[in-house]
């Protein structure tokens, strides 16, 4: 398969960009947004075999993390930059007509480019493990925190009292949590593409969102997008696990929202549906991508 990596001008920056297959006239290709913020385009790569449908994938590390720039400037960090440069790569690869997927961060990425820059060309969408409002999000985090047992309750309620997130109760107990919640290391250990080394966008994470998973502190503390959802018109597609951090309350809520979506729930997943029922997973997208071309 053909695989083609670069590197684009972006604000005086370089975003790195990884393009799986050839493109072909009459098949849209597919655009990725990883999550984070900060945390890369390396675990996009177990769905390269999607390309054989014909679906050139385009995937890129988001300024701030991976191999694309990471100037020390938290006043980068906020969700005008990371449009300005999904735009910026639409224009410098000439992606007129795209399916765009966006998982966690990269959905909310997804959701503010839609909604508030009103782009053309996009032939549908897929929400995976995202959200339409940080408070909901916290809100069920916090839920899913009690279900873990009382020591890991307490260092974490402790954390956030006291905005200590560096004692080793806690970094042990928001371990266990991303265990439970997102992925831990005996999945990772099925590919061998997610024991690639990362550069991790803790700055850019840290400014925009928070600590953790359940701590919203960042700029991206109030958004909200829940009722915009309604002006999203293209075929959306969510996806999300039963043990996800996007939990089936946070899914349902954008499925109620979306005029014209469609909602897939894993029952044996995570945050990374992808990597916990891969082929499921694959088969999902590829019929969804045969249905909307």
């Amino acid at each position: 398969m053909k695989i083609k990596t670069g590197y684009l001008p972006f604000h005086g920056y370089r975003t790195y960009y990884r393009i799986v297959g050839t493109r072909q006239s009459d098949k849209a290709p597919l655009v990725l947004l990883h999550g984070g913020p900060g945390s890369t385009h390396n675990y996009f790569e177990v769905l390269d075999e999607l390309a054989q449908t014909g679906h050139q994938l385009i995937m890129y590390d988001q300024l701030g993390c991976g191999q694309s720039s990471m100037p020390n400037d938290p006043t980068l960090w906020h969700p005008q930059t990371w449009v300005e440069e999904l735009i910026n790569l639409r224009q410098w690869l000439a992606l007129d007509q795209i399916h765009l997927l966006g998982q966690s961060w990269g959905g909310m990425l997804a959701i503010i480019y839609l909604c508030d820059y009103h782009p053309i060309g996009i032939k549908s969408l897929i929400l995976a493990s995202t959200l339409s409002s940080s408070k909901l999000w916290a809100q069920e985090q916090h839920r899913l925190i009690k279900f873990m047992n009382y020591q890991d309750q307490l260092a974490i309620t402790q954390a956030e009292q006291t905005g200590n997130y560096q004692a080793t109760n806690y970094l042990l107990a928001n371990q266990h949590f991303m265990q439970l919640y997102a992925t831990d290391e005996k999945s990772q250990q099925q590919f061998a593409v997610l024991q690639h080394p990362k550069n991790q966008g803790t700055q850019a994470y840290e400014t925009a969102w928070g600590p953790n998973e359940y701590t919203p502190t960042g700029n991206l503390k109030n958004y909200d997008y829940t009722k915009k959802l309604t002006a999203i018109k293209v075929p959306t597609l969510i996806t999300s696990g039963t043990n996800d951090l996007c939990t089936p309350l946070v899914a349902k809520t954008m499925f109620d929202y979306l005029p014209n979506a469609t909602w897939k729930l894993f029952a044996h997943s995570r945050h990374m549906a992808f990597i916990d029922e891969h082929q499921q997973y694959l088969t999902v997208l590829k019929q969804w991508l045969q249905l909307h071309n």
